[in-house]
């Protein structure tokens, strides 16, 4: 019973994330789970841009910095944002009910959120806000229309505008979507932007599954051993039948 409790915890408000989007093309994010350098500056842009309000309050610190190859001590020093020990899970300091009151609802926690929308679609997620003055946070998604969350990457993307062009089609001139540009105030350039959000998109993948690369180590020598298993097998076969024919 009790499993069944944390994962209804668990999945409940990674889909609330669900509940929202439309036909949107996704961007392929090409993710490397073994990239320690990724992992390490994803989990750092986590810990200083999400941790404030999300969570992923079933993952340990010192689970991940062990994972990823952070010393504990260098770990706790420079990553861990809450929790005295590094063996604490990963909670966020915000009160649930000071959240609720910010943003409508309380943020999700998102150690499924990779697993729920998939690397694609955080990608393009985290790269589509622009500028809305309409909105209460003063930004919106192309992903996620009307998204109750602001644009918290924008110091080091800069303001980033919906842009449009005039076009000929069928003889009229039409006003057509070309992208997403920010205004160039950010910190980092548009391909460091981009990559910068590759690397906090392969932590979130992570996350999801922090124990997967090891399952597909084992699983390679399990099966090696059931090849190997089966040559021996096959000729001590032989040499039982060969007196009986």
């Amino acid at each position: 019973m009790k499993k069944l409790v944390v994962l209804f915890g668990l999945l409940v408000p990674s889909l609330v994330l669900a509940a929202g989007g439309g036909d949107v093309h996704l961007d392929k994010a090409h993710i490397d789970r073994t990239d320690k350098a990724s992992l390490q500056t994803g989990a750092k842009l986590f810990m200083n841009y999400c941790l404030g309000c999300h969570q992923t309050q079933y993952q340990r610190y010192q689970r991940t910095f062990e994972d990823i190859g952070v010393p504990l001590d260098l770990g706790q020093e420079n990553l861990q944002i809450t929790g005295d020990k590094v063996g604490d899970y990963m909670k966020s300091a915000i009160p649930k009910e000071s959240a609720a009151k910010w943003f409508g609802a309380p943020p999700p926690d998102l150690t499924l959120v990779a697993r729920v929308r998939g690397a694609d679609w955080l990608y393009t997620y985290l790269r589509s806000f622009y500028a809305d003055p309409s909105r209460p946070f003063g930004v919106n998604n192309k992903v996620f229309p009307e998204v109750g969350m602001p644009h918290v990457l924008q110091e080091l993307q800069g303001v980033p505008y919906d842009q449009h062009e005039e076009r000929m089609i069928d003889g009229q001139m039409q006003s057509v979507y070309v992208g997403i540009k920010a205004d160039g105030t950010g910190m980092l350039s548009p391909e460091e932007y981009d990559k910068a959000v590759l690397d906090l998109v392969n932590y979130l993948v992570y996350l999801g599954e922090p124990a997967r690369l090891e399952a597909e180590s084992i699983g390679r020598w399990v099966i090696v051993f059931i090849l190997v298993l089966f040559v021996f097998v096959y000729l001590l076969k032989k040499d039982y039948w060969r007196d009986v024919h």
